[in-house]
């Protein structure tokens, strides 16, 4: 499958949409049924906390979510533009939730991190130049073809 790619304007009311597309493409892609669920709240924690960073920090610019599937994986990538030292947007330190450095602290950035490390079967956050790329993937069967 080839990559899709989905951009929206920082605004809490384009999360559900995001929500709706990526679990038609995970369907698509072969993820299982009962996963589903989870794909579809990990991916809102994710772009709920990519849309505050933004209404904080660059209001203009979209944030961006990538999706593929390959190898027997369904993934997903949701990227922020807050730059800089502003990347962390309110996150901890960065590092893989499964890490003994991730400390869960008090603010909601963290309590969503905790939920997509519990939902997504592999999870990887990381601090780039252009921001926090939050990459999550589910296992998923070959689709049947249409």
């Amino acid at each position: 499958m080839a990559t899709v790619e989905l951009s929206f304007s920082a605004l809490p009311v384009h999360v559900r949409t995001a929500r709706l597309i990526v679990t038609a493409v995970a369907r698509r892609s072969g993820v299982a049924e009962p996963i589903l669920d989870e794909v579809r709240l990990a991916v809102g924690e994710a772009c709920s906390r990519a849309v505050e960073a933004h209404r904080r920090h660059c209001p203009d610019e979209p944030v961006r979510l990538e999706l593929t599937s390959a190898n027997g994986r369904f993934e997903v990538i949701v990227n922020d533009a807050v730059p800089g030292d502003d990347a962390a947007g309110g996150l901890p330190p960065i590092a893989a939730p499964d890490d003994p450095e991730f400390v869960l602290g008090e603010g909601a950035a963290e309590l969503g991190l905790a939920v997509i490390a519990g939902l997504a079967d592999d999870v990887e956050i990381a601090a780039t130049p252009k921001g926090v790329q939050i990459r999550m993937s589910w296992p998923a069967e070959t689709p049947a073809p249409a």
